[in-house]
């Protein structure tokens, strides 16, 4: 049986643009929708193969979508498109199993080659987002090197905390958070210099959300 597809954007020169393409290579649409609701209510009822949601709409966001997917055990594979570069959302959508995400400016460009890989049971995240977001898949598995203790205290110097405010948040001296704080140097081979973990921290707040 031929794989149905389904898309919802509330862009309508999108919608147009994208079901044009996919005709055009022969692909089965069945069927798209403006709104989150609209497109929740459809994938419940149908159970299409693939549903090709924007991040961005009104009702559900596409995340909220995949969510309420996941929720119901729906066998559609979600494929996102997104005008938003944060790594938040892309973390989120790693999160409810979503099996594609392409930015907006290049899903002509990229969306077939998505649909195949997602047909092949293989996640399809575009190389152009992460490169945008200058993130990789190891970024995520940094935290795995460190302690419970030191994954708490990072959270805490990313929120600017002093080493006497993380000491009396987690019940120990300052002279001990000071010995963590050079071990998480050494671990994540830093410069010593003032300012390098916490700007470390900055840069991957992503991490400690």
């Amino acid at each position: 049986m031929k794989p149905t597809i389904y898309i919802a954007d509330d862009h309508p020169i999108l919608i147009k643009g994208l079901k044009d393409l996919l005709i055009e290579k022969k692909y089965n649409i069945i069927g798209t929708g403006n709104d989150g609701k609209t497109a929740l209510n459809f994938l419940l009822k149908n159970e299409p193969s693939i549903a090709i949601l924007d991040v961005e709409m009104p009702k559900l966001t596409g995340i909220e979508v995949a969510k309420e997917c996941l929720k119901n055990n729906l066998s559609s594979k979600i494929i996102l498109i997104t005008l938003h570069k944060e790594v938040q959302l892309y973390l989120q959508a790693k999160k409810y199993n979503i099996y594609g995400y392409i930015l907006k400016e290049f899903a002509l460009e990229e969306i077939e080659l998505c649909i195949n890989s997602v047909l092949k049971d293989t996640p399809f995240f575009s190389q152009k987002i992460k490169d945008v977001l200058n993130f990789t898949e190891d970024d995520t598995s940094v935290l795995k090197n460190f302690t419970l203790a030191e994954r708490r205290i990072l959270k805490l110097i990313s929120q600017h905390k002093t080493n006497k405010e993380i000491g009396h948040l987690l019940f120990l001296s300052p002279r001990t958070i000071e010995k963590y704080r050079s071990k998480i140097i050494l671990k994540l081979d830093l410069s010593p210099k003032t300012g390098a973990l916490l700007n470390w921290t900055q840069k991957n707040k992503h991490l400690f959300t």
